[in-house]
């Protein structure tokens, strides 16, 4: 195989920063890892970025200058183009209804400074499999819902639903096992991983994005929370 054509093959990593100690380091550790890296300093420049040449996976700053990340991110989930686009969001706040905050806008995964790049680059495997690599070809079907898994797309009563990665995966999970119910931590196992850590409450926030992305006006919600127990994809009685 030609190096050019080796190249291409790699994922696109947009690392949006203004820190430039940081994004050396970042760009050192992700090409030694067989990513491609670009570079934004800020949020305007980072939505350029991303009209040029779709990355596969967006790791983005909470703090930027002139425009903030969760901005970027409620952007380019708006955008057709990009609104499954992969998103970390990276930020030095603790506190928990921020990183719900970002969750809420749009990002799929959420990693607080300082960090390892261990743990970074765990989160963005298992995020780019998430989102690139279905479990098998062919379709999955509950209720009034189809999945494309060769194409990647949701279908439910004929319109088109959009999913982002984790919502989609999650999704899949549910169709696999319907009717099962699952606690937050086999879902956080199942879908994220075991090698990820994230919060339990996290599967809460990618259930609500789900249930809208899912129910539209007048259809039934196929995702039964279960008190005290978990989640399931049921059509029985709420």
């Amino acid at each position: 195989m030609a190096p050019g054509v080796a190249a291409m093959m790699k994922p696109l990593i947009l690392v949006v920063e203004d820190e430039a100690a940081l994004v050396t380091m970042l760009r050192y550790n992700l090409e030694k890892q067989g990513f491609r890296v670009e570079e934004a300093a800020d949020g305007a420049e980072a939505l350029t970025k991303v009209a040029e040449a779709r990355p596969d996976l967006v790791l983005l700053d909470w703090m930027l200058p002139q425009m903030s990340g969760i901005e970027v991110c409620r952007q380019l989930r708006r955008r057709p183009a990009t609104r499954d686009l992969p998103i970390i969001m990276v930020t030095a706040r603790s506190e928990e209804a921020d990183s719900v905050r970002g969750l809420n806008i749009g990002a799929d995964d959420y990693i607080t400074k300082p960090f390892s790049m261990e743990a970074l680059l765990a989160r963005i495997r298992a995020l780019l499999r998430r989102a690139g690599s279905p479990s098998a070809k062919g379709s999955l079907r509950f209720h009034d819902i189809t999945m494309d898994l060769a194409v990647h797309r949701v279908f439910r009563n004929g319109r088109s639903v959009h999913l982002g990665p984790t919502e989609f995966r999650l999704l899949e999970f549910f169709m696999q096992h319907p009717r099962r119910v699952f606690t937050r931590e086999e879902l956080l196992d199942s879908v994220w991983g075991r090698d990820i850590h994230v919060e339990p409450r996290t599967v809460d926030v990618h259930i609500r994005r789900l249930r809208k992305a899912l129910n539209g006006e007048n259809e039934m919600d196929v995702v039964r929370t279960v008190r005290a127990a978990g989640y399931a994809l049921d059509v029985e009685p709420h």
